[in-house]
């Protein structure tokens, strides 16, 4: 039986850290589904179409790994993949509170699908997608902060 994962989030824009996650949660189960959650309230720095196909790039070629775009609960998107667990990267003590009180609550109306943290690696650990559009509105350069070969120009 294959076992899928989903990661959710925002994904504005798709950083190496992101994908160090990605590569973690391959080591555990057969498939991850990237969930790109589409908040239409939010003006981001990328379209949710553009952060699909970013992420679509880097991972072609990968049947492992699926980009999708949702709207509403994480926990109905996970159930409706036939996802067994949540994915969720910690990179400090304060990701770690949030994500523990969101794993409380998906646990209680979603008592079938297992939260699982990762730890982002630290070489990356310091990287955030917050950051990366920071950098970017004082005109600097992004290369480091994104996936190898990704240019982030091409999605803006």
């Amino acid at each position: 039986m294959e076992r899928t994962a989903i990661f959710p989030g925002s994904f504005d824009p798709f950083t190496r850290g992101h994908a160090a996650l990605v590569d973690e949660a391959l080591n555990l189960f057969d498939r991850v589904i990237i969930g790109i959650g589409n908040n239409t309230s939010k003006q981001g720095l990328l379209t949710v179409e553009n952060r699909k196909r970013l992420i679509d790039d880097i991972y072609r070629g990968d049947e492992r790994v699926e980009a999708c775009i949702y709207t509403g609960l994480t926990g109905e998107f996970a159930e409706a993949a036939g996802a067994c667990a949540i994915i969720r990267g910690v990179r400090n003590t304060t990701d770690f509170e949030y994500e523990r009180t969101m794993e409380a609550t998906n646990h209680r109306i979603y008592p079938d699908i297992t939260t699982v943290m990762l730890f982002t690696p630290s070489p990356v650990a310091d990287i955030s997608s917050s950051t990366v559009r920071e950098v970017l509105s004082f005109g600097r350069t992004v290369e480091e902060f994104m996936p190898i070969g990704i240019d982030i120009n091409k999605y803006l």
